[in-house]
Formats: structure tokens, C-alpha cells, sequence
């Protein structure tokens, strides 16, 4: 245990999982005074709505009761206080009302990176710090070294895509306890410090979603609207769908076609309803436009060769900002691309450290 840290006082965001769990457990073996929060999130639920006025039994939207009951088992074990911060409005605002009217407006919105800029680096580091708090820590997988931000050494579950929102005066105050090791040896800490959360499976999807696929949220909230599925090159009608704004661009399954082959979403006509597919479809010199640009340690002089994710878990693709221009930015790819997202993040990357992001136009 360090001594330098004995005055150190921590807030750690536990979720119930096994990352903030080790986070937590971490913070506590180094030495500083640990305080466990819990953020309760916005469900269809907790705003007056039944599940039979939901009119879908099936609605598992996010338990938190229970993911909070695991932080609360995981905090006694460690011997810390565990808080619940009631973040339901902040979420509904920032997180759930974005993501539905990104839809609406037949864009695909990415309500994990809004989560993570309004309400963890957000609602959650302000009140940290109003308590007292001299620093906060989460469970993401990514790496921090003075005040720069790099990728985790598990590459595999990187979270630094999600995280290119982060400022120099928000990073100051942060750690990422976990970003040095691999999921794995992650489980691993968390069974031998006999955390009871060792094994529970990771969290899938949007967390006010639960384990409904994101349309089917979105059913309840966007009225589905039948329309054509054409093939781009020759217009041809493939099939039909539900509602133009329940796609993405580059999305392959869940498209229902019955041309015996998969096909690609590559374009939409949401004034018209349309979604036009292809079998495959590489754009070359691809140019995207970028709003809501951040830098997260300073402004690089441009042009920049460097990498960019249009997409998580998409290679590092070569590129060069050419452009920018207070918060927007002109990025040109050099090698062959699938058709982009509006709505979803471009991340940009030197060698492993994140430089910055924004949201594609």
C-alpha cells in the first residue's frame, strides 16, 4: 500500500461489473481513500410508465437494482462506502432524448460516447469534486500517462473510441486503474480478492436498452413506417422495411431480404423512406466532414497524417485531417473505406495515444 496516497481521497463509478470492480479494488490496494458510486440510470420505467402500458412484457430494460445490489456486495468486501447518485434525468437528457432524436432525424447517434462526456466525465466528476474528492476512476479500458490518453494494452476491449471528448482540465482529475491489463487477468484480481462479481458476463449494449435490440427500444418511441429496400446500382426492390431511421449505414444483418445473399446498407433516403443496399461497396479517397471536434491534449498542425476509426472495432485506417476550423474538421482517408455513419464518431490516432474525435456530418 502507498503512503503517498493515504490522503488521497477517490470517487470510483461502479456499475456492478467486474472492470469498476477492480478499479475500485485497485484504487484501494494503492492506498487512497476510496468512495464506491453508483449511478442510477434513466429507464422507460422510473418515468411513470408500467411495462403494460409499454405494451411489451418482454421490455428488460436495465436492472439496475441488481447491478447496484453486486456494487453494493463488492463494496462491503472491499471495506468502502458505496453511494447511489440519481442520474435518471441527466441520462434521459443527454443519453436516451439524444439518441431517439438522433434517430428521428435518420442519423445514427452513438449514445455511449454522450454517456461518457455528460454523465461519467460529466455530472459525475463535477459532484466528485464538490464532495471533496482529489480524483475519480472508472473501469474503461484505456490508458492514461501524462494527461495524454493511449489505447489499453488489451486491444480487444480498448475504450479509448469512446472516450475522445475528454479535455486537459476533466483528465487531470481522472484514472483508469484497469488500462494496463487484460480482461482476463482482470477476472482473475477480482476471484482471488473474493469479489463476488468475478464471472458476471459483460454488459451488452445501450444500458437503458437492456437486452432489447436497440429497434425494438425504438419501435416504442419512433412509429415504424413500411417503405422499399432497393439495390443502388440498379434500383431494383429487394425487399421491404420498417422505418428508414431503424438503420445504419454499413449495417448487414437484420435487413430480413430474401435475395439469398447478405447485403450492406449503403445509402438512405429518409425524406423518401428509402434504404438502398449493395452486396458490397468500397469507397476510395473518401472525405468526411466532422462537427463537434475535440482535441484532447492540444491542436496539431495541419494537414496530420494519422489513423482514424470511423467506426469501434474497425481497423485503424490511414488518413489526413486537412482541415480545421473551430469544432469542425475535413478528413481525408487514403485507403479503401465502407460507407460511414452520420451521426457516429471519427477517432483519431498516432501510433497508440487518441488525439481527438468528433461526429461525422
Amino acid at each position: 500500500m502507498s503512503k503517498k496516497n493515504e490522503k488521497k481521497t477517490i470517487f470510483v463509478a461502479m456499475s456492478g461489473g467486474v472492470d469498476s470492480s477492480v478499479a475500485a479494488a485497485l484504487m484501494k490496494k494503492q492506498g487512497y481513500n476510496v468512495t464506491g458510486v453508483f449511478m442510477r440510470p434513466w429507464q422507460p420505467i422510473s418515468q411513470g410508465r408500467t411495462l403494460d402500458e409499454l405494451n411489451d412484457s418482454t421490455l428488460d430494460y436495465c436492472l439496475w437494482r441488481q447491478d447496484r445490489e453486486d456494487a453494493l456486495r463488492v463494496a462491503a468486501k472491499l471495506d468502502i462506502p458505496l453511494l447511489t447518485w440519481d442520474f435518471s434525468k441527466e441520462y434521459r437528457k443527454y443519453v436516451a432524448d439524444y439518441m431517439i432524436r438522433g434517430y428521428q432525424r435518420g442519423i445514427t447517434p452513438n449514445p455511449d460516447v454522450m454517456c461518457n462526456k455528460f454523465i461519467k466525465f460529466g455530472v459525475f466528476l463535477d459532484k466528485a469534486l464538490e464532495l471533496g474528492a482529489d480524483y475519480i476512476a472508472t473501469g474503461h479500458y484505456v490508458r492514461k500517462v501524462n494527461n495524454k490518453l493511449f489505447k489499453a494494452r488489451d486491444l480487444n476491449k480498448d475504450q479509448s473510441y469512446f472516450l475522445y471528448t475528454l479535455t486537459q482540465k476533466q483528465l487531470k482529475y481522472c484514472l483508469f486503474p484497469i488500462g494496463n491489463w487484460n480482461k482476463n487477468e482482470v477476472r482473475q484480481m477480482a476471484k482471488k480478492s473474493g469479489l463476488s462479481n468475478w464471472a458476471k458476463p459483460d454488459s451488452q449494449g445501450v444500458c437503458f436498452v437492456g437486452s432489447l435490440k436497440v429497434s425494438e427500444f425504438l419501435k416504442k418511441w419512433i412509429e415504424p413506417l413500411k417503405g422499399s429496400v432497393l439495390r443502388k446500382s440498379d434500383e431494383k426492390i429487394l425487399g421491404e422495411h420498417d422505418g428508414a431511421w431503424l438503420y445504419t449505414i454499413g449495417q448487414r444483418h437484420g435487413l430480413n431480404l430474401s435475395a439469398g445473399k447478405p447485403y450492406y446498407v449503403v445509402d438512405k433516403d429518409f425524406k423518401n423512406n428509402v434504404l438502398y443496399v449493395e452486396e458490397r461497396l468500397e469507397i476510395k479517397n473518401q472525405e468526411l466532414g466532422i462537427m463537434d471536434f475535440n482535441w484532447i491534449n492540444q491542436k496539431e498542425k495541419l494537414p496530420l497524417d494519422c489513423k482514424v476509426k470511423t467506426r469501434y472495432r474497425q481497423k485503424d485506417l490511414n488518413c489526413a485531417i486537412v482541415k480545421n476550423d473551430f469544432d469542425k474538421a475535413l478528413v481525408k482517408i487514403k485507403e479503401n473505406n465502407t460507407p460511414v455513419a452520420p451521426g457516429q464518431s471519427a477517432v483519431f490516432y498516432k501510433g497508440n495515444e487518441l488525439l481527438g474525435g468528433g461526429i461525422i456530418l
